[in-house]
């Protein structure tokens, strides 16, 4: 069974910082492409982060600079450090493992930042 657990969201103000984690497991985390989607209120889903297993990262255009994507293999778990965070970030993150094609999904953590 197919789990992803997510933690480290809540209220932060502007300017600040929050450390997402996302824990896997049942699947084979070491060849799984991780990434870290957000959704808004009345808006689409959208990639916030990327890593491959390779460890090569991409990100929305919105967070660079702003927010890292990480991975420990060793603990099947993959990171995101969010850094000078604004009230356009507030949404409900959710972290995404792609082994061989397939995707899983997580219930996701809300993030709330207050100006």
């Amino acid at each position: 069974q197919v789990q992803l657990v997510e933690s480290g969201g809540g209220l932060v103000q502007a300017g600040g910082s929050l450390r997402l984690s996302c824990v896997a497991s049942g699947i084979m985390f070491r060849i799984s492409t991780m990434g870290w989607y957000r959704q808004a209120p009345g808006k689409q889903r959208e990639l916030v982060a990327r890593i491959t297993s390779g460890g090569i990262t991409n990100y929305a255009d919105s967070v660079k600079g702003r927010f890292t994507i990480s991975r420990d293999n060793a603990k099947s778990t993959a990171y995101l450090q969010m850094n000078s965070l604004k009230p356009e970030d507030t949404a409900v993150y959710y972290c995404n493992a792609n082994p061989l094609g397939v995707d899983y999904w997580g219930r996701g953590t809300q993030v709330t930042v207050s100006s």
